[in-house]
């Protein structure tokens, strides 16, 4: 008999998945950058953008690209390049 594992999703509030992509947060979400899988070369400009491991980002809305709060900036970013990036949700204390 062959055993069927499912992936664990992240959907917002999963407390099971440790990291999961920006694209998978819902608005309003707290996060911190875990890591960059991106191309090494958009990882670069991605940190000097502030976008780098251990900082907090707030997605704050998403229609045809991810609109996101990162220090007290806001960044646009396609959901392509939201999938490169691996956050961990962060309990908000508002």
């Amino acid at each position: 008999m062959k055993k069927t594992v499912s992936s664990p999703q992240c959907l917002a509030g999963c407390a099971h998945v440790a990291q999961c992509p920006l694209s998978q947060l819902q608005v309003g979400d707290l996060a911190r950058i875990k890591r960059l899988a991106g191309a090494p070369e958009v990882s670069r400009r991605l940190r000097e953008m502030g976008l780098r491991e251990n900082q907090d980002i707030r997605l704050l809305g998403r229609n045809f690209s991810l609109i996101c709060q990162v220090c007290n900036t806001r960044v646009g970013l396609s959901t392509r390049l939201g999938d490169s990036i691996f956050v961990e949700k962060l309990h908000d204390a508002t």
